[in-house]
């Protein structure tokens, strides 16, 4: 057995286990000494330097419409942006003085210039700016690639399947991953939401961030597994972890056997109750994700993703034609549930939004707020849902709503849109149904009043849990409190649903804990009859729905409420499903 196993808790950013050989990226980058160059050198400097920032330019462009094809043009609009950069003034306005006047080489004039840039960015303490700052190293290194014929390792040349360690991953470096190469990913910095985070989850490979360091553990080719589902690396792991994490990767894989037949099949209980469960997805090229695994539509999505690497705010026609694209790929009658912006806090920032950091911004100007103080930002959006609604089953979703009064404001100004396009003789669904996302403690203990004034309600854990217990998700010095089976998070969850069941409206959960197999029997037991999930977990949950009879989920749902710590609910569902899955249920 081995003595060498070192363990890391991260942040899980994509599901799934994988093991494999350990590849480790070069994490220094680029390293430019202060090089001087003679005065009658300057001109030819400043032509290599154009000629390096247009070949870096035109490299991001082709990048881009590849990566367009591959994961869909708002993720490669991030590359677009990058071209940008390299295309205007802001580099060589610091950087051409530096060779003119100073006599420096182009390659440290470059890396002078961006460096002070992502000074600058670093010190302003906002998510929407911390997520450019990995940008620009991205394009630092393109450019200095140019200049210095120089390339990270090539990735496409792995000849089996590897475990990719680094310091970070800038974005254009992640979405150009190849998953049959590369089958899982881990970095020391980054977030939950960042750019590197959103791109893991499009390309559907395990994914941990955040570690903190632990690069100097690594030896190219060891051995390590990544569980994406919890944050947990290891190094150089003992036997019998090598052992138990192949149980759990080859049981991974059976399921993944079963899809087509899955695919097909109804989410039904054994004694006949039928389970809605639905996709949620991030960006639109994700809808093939849920079809592939037999989602019965989309029951969030996010829209966040128009506000990536940009500049100015999405027009109009931008929002309506990102919603277009999935309604025409799903089914005739499958609903897509669009949740209205969700920006600030760990999220992205509306360019148009320029209010100084706030020191909360988690308890502060974010989501549904944000958006009822910047009317026209909403109103573009909510014109644009309407328009789309009139191209299939559409449903709309407010965010953090946390008052009535909030959530009647919000109806206000959807009603003012919707009179100004009748006004406009422009058609939408006369009949859409309105929804509100129940993700803080106040809602919940309102949503009684809430279900009277909309037509079905979405429970978002991830926010839910992290208000109700206040502990940051993303803070893994407080990781052991966030737990989604804490009784008190628990009781939250069964007011919403028996309040949408008095109120004859619909009862959805979204977030994570509804993609994890553990809570679907106690969810079922509870009530609740539609599930939105990441469209991978689909089938796991599927298979646990169509194991049991509701009469026994139940019995599950009132045994878990007997416990009064999360550590008993957690391992009590967790056996419950072990044994139902194993033939012995019921």
């Amino acid at each position: 057995m081995h003595s060498h196993m070192l363990t890391f808790r991260g942040i899980p950013v994509s599901p799934g286990v994988a093991i494999g050989t350990a590849v480790v990226l070069d994490t220094e980058g680029y390293r430019i000494a202060p090089r001087h160059i003679e005065p009658s050198q300057v001109e030819s400097e400043l032509q290599r330097l154009r000629e390096s920032l247009s070949m870096a330019a035109l490299e991001a462009r082709v990048s881009q419409h590849a990566i367009a094809d591959k994961l869909g043009s708002h993720v490669a609009d991030i590359l677009g942006a990058h071209a940008q950069l390299l295309e205007g003034t802001v580099i060589t306005r610091d950087a051409i003085p530096l060779i003119r006047d100073q006599f420096y080489a182009a390659e440290y004039a470059v890396s002078k210039s961006i460096s002070k840039l992502a000074q600058a960015l670093a010190s302003v303490d906002s998510s929407r700016f911390a997520s450019r700052t990995s940008d620009l190293l991205d394009v630092e290194k393109r450019v200095l690639g140019q200049l210095l014929g120089q390339r990270r390792q090539q990735l496409s040349h792995l000849e089996k399947p590897s475990i990719l360690f680094a310091h970070d991953l800038t974005p254009s470096e992640t979405a150009s991953l190849d998953s049959k190469r590369i089958i899982a990913f881990a970095t020391e910095a980054g977030g939950k939401t960042s750019h590197t985070a959103i791109m893991a989850g499009a390309l559907e490979i395990p994914a941990i961030v955040g570690l903190g360091t632990f690069l100097a553990e690594v030896s190219e080719g060891v051995l390590v597994i990544v569980d994406g589902h919890d944050g947990t690396l290891i190094i150089d792991p003992d036997e019998a972890t090598l052992e138990r994490y192949e149980a759990e990767r080859r049981s991974f894989q059976t399921l993944e056997l079963q899809l087509d037949e899955l695919r097909d099949l109804p989410a039904i209980t054994k004694d006949g109750v039928p389970i809605t469960l639905l996709g949620n997805i991030e960006f639109p090229n994700e809808i093939e994700h849920c079809r592939q695994r037999g989602a019965q539509g989309v029951g969030l999505y996010r829209t966040e993703f128009l506000y990536l690497g940009r500049d100015s705010d999405p027009t109009e026609d931008e929002h309506y034609n990102a919603y277009v694209d999935v309604i025409n790929a799903l089914p005739e009658g499958q609903p897509v549930v669009i949740r209205t912006l969700d920006l600030g806090a760990d999220k992205f920032a509306s360019p148009s939004w320029t209010n100084e950091p706030e020191r909360n911004p988690v308890l502060g100007q974010r989501s549904i707020r944000l958006c009822l103080r910047n009317l026209p930002l909403f109103k573009t959006q909510l014109r644009a849902i309407l328009r789309a609604s009139a191209k299939g089953t559409v449903r709309l979703m407010f965010p953090m709503i946390s008052t009535l009064r909030e959530l009647r404001e919000c109806k206000l100004h959807l009603r003012e849109v919707q009179e100004d396009l009748l006004c406009d003789g422009i058609g939408f669904d006369r009949q859409l149904q309105i929804g509100t996302m129940i993700e803080v403690p106040s809602a919940a203990l309102i949503s009684d009043m809430l279900a009277r004034e909309v037509d079905f309600f979405s429970i978002g854990t991830n926010d839910l849990v992290q208000y109700t217990i206040a502990a940051d998700r993303t803070n893994e010095l407080v990781a052991d409190l966030y737990n989604p089976a804490d009784p008190a998070v628990l009781r939250l969850i069964r007011t919403v649903i028996d309040a949408a069941s008095r109120a004859n409206i619909q009862a959805n959960i979204c977030g994570e804990m509804s993609g994890d197999p553990a809570f679907t029997l106690l969810l079922i037991g509870m009530g609740m009859r539609q599930l939105s999930v990441t469209p991978h977990n689909i089938p796991e949950i599927k298979r646990v729905i169509r194991a049991v009879t509701w009469t026994a989920a139940t019995h599950v749902a009132e045994e878990t409420f007997r416990f009064d710590n999360a550590r008993d609910v957690t391992n009590y569902l967790r056996d419950q499903t072990r044994r139902l899955l194993h033939g012995s249920a019921d």
